[in-house]
């Protein structure tokens, strides 16, 4: 696997939490560097010796792999002092250190001219054609078009790459029924339709009319290959890189007992004995013993969902449990238009989604955005023109019994139906845990279990002010203390003339 990046706007590839929310761009959260490699030459690479695995106990690496570690010698990238090698590991391949590494040490430096990214595309055949697709889009066809060439630069680099992960997007339809119910479920064929949509637009557009540079045919199986080896390979933290793969460095596992993300840095060194170049130096985050993985954390804040999607594995914490919890104005609200402006005004829209994750504080923000919604009847004077700029202060506060009532009961009502959308409970998947699973069955059973944990402590939470909202203060109550005319246990204090 590979060194993953984090989520963001301008990342190329749908974030599985926020997929639904809007289709207009992807994003990756691991990445590896896809960059053409300005190779002139065909690529001849022999084997002269069997590689080993430092490990004589380990498995002989495959010949692909072995095939591929002599062309980066043949390269300049590695040689037999290089302080990690591939190795077969209990993730499948993974990179192993050949001495005692210490902490932030320099593990594997490759050079940019071995890197595929979008800058790769555009100096390659295709360059001129896919100008104007997404990043993530015109690397994906790069790499399929490479992969379908005999001599391609990067051949002994596509040929260990896999046929596919335990991502979901990979899953059967019977192995997707084990997430009924989940957010996963409907984030993961989500994402399945927008790569159709895409590849269906970039078949028109681009393939067809461009035959004489794609002379093999393209499939959607070959697409969502594609796509899946950019979402789980691709780095993206890298100056002015949103989407690059590294050959070798995306070998590296995932630790989730490393707490830290700094592992990945661009630097300007020796790309060989005459020329300088950009290098991704790859150092690692932890010390590592001689025999031992080196090893990465992918993204310290994705959930379970997020893993399973991108990379096809989940972690056993709590933690990483999440729910995304979505509200809204309604449009036929008498109040729309007020309650949106004040929405807007302070971050937020129509549509708002809270992300909550399993033993942590509500979302901030959250019981603000709530109870603006539930506003009406006596309490609709807060939104006059007069509060619009304190609104939102007093709503971070409890506004009247009614609201803080109609809160509680919709938030739990939410929770209930979603609940009762799974097809097992709890204890059945806890049952479950503990046999011999399949590693896709167990993600499900993982995944469902997690999503019911948080949405029993969200209903628990609810549950808790549902039961104190007599004891609460509520607006107008501080208002008549600001103006001294409530006392502190809440009577009235009448105001008497002086004689």
């Amino acid at each position: 696997m590979v060194t993953p990046f984090p989520l963001s706007p301008s990342s190329p590839f749908p974030s599985p939490t926020k997929f639904l929310r809007s289709f207009s761009s992807i994003t990756v959260t691991k990445a590896s560097p896809l960059q053409f490699l300005h190779c002139k030459r065909l690529l001849s690479v022999s084997v002269t010796s069997s590689f080993q695995n430092p490990d004589s106990d380990s498995p002989p690496l495959p010949p692909k792999v072995q095939t591929f570690w002599q062309w980066l010698r043949d390269e300049g990238v590695v040689s037999s002092k290089t302080p990690a090698r591939p190795a077969v590991v209990l993730e499948g391949l993974g990179l192993v250190a050949q001495r005692d590494l210490s902490r932030n040490e320099v593990v594997l430096e490759v050079p940019k001219r071995l890197w595929i990214n979008p800058d790769a595309v555009a100096a390659s055949e295709i360059g001129t054609v896919c100008s104007e697709l997404k990043p993530w889009v015109s690397v994906a066809l790069f790499l399929i078009r490479e992969k379908l060439k005999n001599d391609s630069p990067w051949r002994y680099y596509l040929d260990i790459l896999p046929e596919y992960t335990n991502s979901t997007i990979y899953w059967s339809e019977e192995e997707l029924a084990e997430l009924q119910g989940t957010q996963l479920l409907s984030t993961t064929l989500s994402v399945k339709e927008y790569v159709r949509n895409e590849f269906q637009k970039v078949e028109e557009e681009i393939i067809s009319p461009n035959k004489q540079l794609f002379t093999s045919p393209i499939t959607l199986d070959e697409f969502f290959w594609a796509f899946g080896i950019l979402r789980s390979r691709a780095f993206s933290r890298l100056r002015g890189q949103n989407l690059v793969l590294i050959p070798l460095v995306d070998l590296i596992n995932h630790s989730p007992s490393i707490t830290t993300e700094d592992h990945a840095w661009e630097i300007k060194g020796a790309a060989s004995l005459f020329s300088w170049d950009s290098l991704f130096s790859l150092r690692t985050p932890v010390s590592v013993k001689a025999g031992e993985q080196v090893m990465i954390q992918y993204d310290i804040n994705k959930s379970n969902a997020d893993l399973a999607l991108d990379y096809g594995f989940i972690e056993p914490k709590d933690d990483r449990n999440g729910y995304t919890l979505t509200l809204e104005i309604s449009e036929s609200d008498p109040f729309f238009g007020d309650k949106l402006d004040i929405a807007e005004a302070n971050g937020l829209g129509e549509t708002a989604y809270f992300d909550f994750v399993f033993d942590r504080p509500l979302p901030p923000s959250m019981l603000q955005y709530l109870r603006l919604v539930a506003l009406g009847g006596t309490d609709s004077f807060l939104l006059e023109s007069i509060f619009r700029n304190s609104i939102w202060g007093h709503l971070d506060l409890p506004v009247s019994h009614a609201n803080e009532e109609l809160i509680c009961r919709v938030v739990r009502d939410a929770c209930k139906s979603a609940l009762s959308g799974y097809h097992t409970t709890i204890e059945e998947d806890e049952k479950l845990k503990g046999a011999n699973l399949d590693p896709r069955l167990e993600i499900a059973v993982g995944i469902r279990e997690g999503e019911k944990k948080v949405l029993l402590q969200i209903d628990e939470i609810f549950k808790g002010r549902e039961s104190e909202l007599d004891e609460l203060e509520y607006y107008q109550e501080r208002r008549l203390k600001d103006l001294g005319l409530c006392g502190e246990q809440g009577e009235i204090i009448f105001w008497e003339p002086s004689k």
